[in-house]
């Protein structure tokens, strides 16, 4: 299905609009002007619809408790005070300004302005991640194409479709298609029309852009990030079981499909004993974590076990070596290994422990560089402004508590960057 002024089309119209759609951008360019106060009023009828119940048919086949957690999640960052205030941190003073003269030099007026178009291609590990992208691509002033990944069932096309409802002037901002990846003569099409494209997706994904982009279209990556969590002295650590408990809660709760999930767990030891006698500890903890949120959905269901499956069968066809020393519980499994590597793990509750010394930490940080963002910190209470202080020095993004690795804070920004300063450009008038 397609979204396109508005009115939606049937896929098979794709051509003719996308050739439609390249005679129509000019003339909005040229014509239309869309303010940031036109999207946070349509978000906010949106909040409050949500809150309302009025969305409840379209979360029917998500797990309860991540319904109950999305509309706690919308009365705070769905609300008027925190759109305004995302717009403040991201971009700063908006307001256009003239420079102070400099004697010999003309003044200039200085202005922030729209890149133009951009082309989301989100990812599916993340749910209404297209509509978060495309919120964020309107309250910068922009025209969006958005590429909805495979996973979106249509959930992100219905409330596209409700912020056109609310305010019918963003109708002329947003183009939606539910184009296969696949198809690349359609996505190539997409990208000529665009001046930047953001791209959420893995390596594969980043560098699959990369070969359809045009030279000269602003490439905004949100590629594939690594979480782990690092352990330093847990017998010394206050309420060390709590801590593990909520590092067990948050594996179990993300199913580690987040970037900002936990892939592995580091031990700051190099012996061996003490990561197993970690392991043996954590089993039990992720278990009754695991248990408590498996979700009664039987499409959830199956799409955890193929995930987790696949990779058993790789290790059997000789693709990922064979560990021996897997403990397994009912649905997890928590995986010893002596190297220090940061990798992706099995996921579904299947977690890597490895042994990492505090002053080999900046060694693992250099090699895995291109994939940091997240670290939960379980260690006693005066290590942790040292151990957080390596972590950020090593290319960290997020330092958090070990059972909030993938809670979102007020205010932060997005691998390291705020996306509304991304897609904005700053222009110059002399004066």
């Amino acid at each position: 299905m397609i979204l396109y002024g508005g009115k939606t089309y049937e896929s098979s119209e794709q051509n003719r609009l996308l050739s439609e759609l390249k005679e129509k951008i000019p003339q909005i360019l040229s014509e239309k002007t869309l303010t940031p106060d036109v999207v946070i009023d349509a978000v906010v009828h949106l909040r409050a619809d949500l809150l309302e119940g009025k969305f409840d048919d379209l979360l029917s086949s998500l797990p309860e408790e991540m319904v109950s957690t999305y509309k706690k999640q919308a009365v705070a960052l769905l609300s008027e005070e925190h759109l305004n205030m995302k717009l403040e941190t991201e971009l700063g003073n908006t307001e256009e300004y003239i420079t102070d003269p400099v004697e010999g030099f003309s003044r200039i007026k200085v202005r922030k302005m729209p890149l133009g178009v951009l082309f989301h291609i989100s990812a599916g590990n993340m749910d209404f991640l297209p509509a978060y992208s495309l919120a964020e691509g309107l309250m910068t002033g922009n025209i969006n194409i958005v590429k909805l990944p495979s996973a979106d069932e249509g959930l992100s096309l219905k409330l596209i479709l409700k912020l056109i409802e609310y305010r019918p002037e963003l109708k002329d901002f947003i183009y939606v298609f539910d184009t296969p990846s696949t198809d690349i003569q359609g996505m190539r099409q997409m990208a000529e029309l665009c001046n930047a494209i953001s791209v959420w997706g893995s390596d594969m994904a980043i560098e699959a852009v990369r070969g359809l982009a045009p030279t000269g279209v602003k490439i905004i990556e949100w590629g594939q990030k690594l979480g782990f969590c690092y352990v330093s002295k847990l017998s010394e650590v206050r309420d060390a079981d709590a801590e593990l408990e909520g590092l067990a809660k948050h594996i179990a709760a993300t199913k580690q499909l987040l970037c900002s999930s936990c892939q592995v767990i580091f031990i700051d030891t190099t012996d061996m004993d003490e990561v197993r006698s970690f392991a043996e500890r954590f089993l039990p903890v992720l278990e009754k974590a695991a248990n408590a949120n498996a979700s009664t959905e039987i499409g959830i269901r199956a799409r955890d076990t193929l995930i987790s499956y696949t990779q058993r069968i790789k290790a059997y066809l000789g693709e990922e070596e064979i560990n021996t020393g897997v403990l397994r519980g009912r649905g997890v499994s928590v995986i010893p290994s002596s190297d220090s590597n940061l990798e992706l793990s099995p996921m579904m509750c299947n977690v890597l422990v490895k042994p990492l010394p505090r002053d080999e930490m900046a060694g693992m940080l250099y090699r895995s560089r291109y994939y940091l963002q997240t670290a939960g910190l379980i260690c006693p209470a005066e290590d942790r402004a040292v151990i957080t202080e390596i972590l950020l020095k090593g290319g960290l993004i997020r330092v958090t508590k070990a059972t909030n690795m993938s809670a979102y804070f007020p205010g932060e920004c997005h691998d390291g960057e705020y996306a509304l300063s991304r897609y904005m450009r700053t222009v110059n008038i002399e004066m």
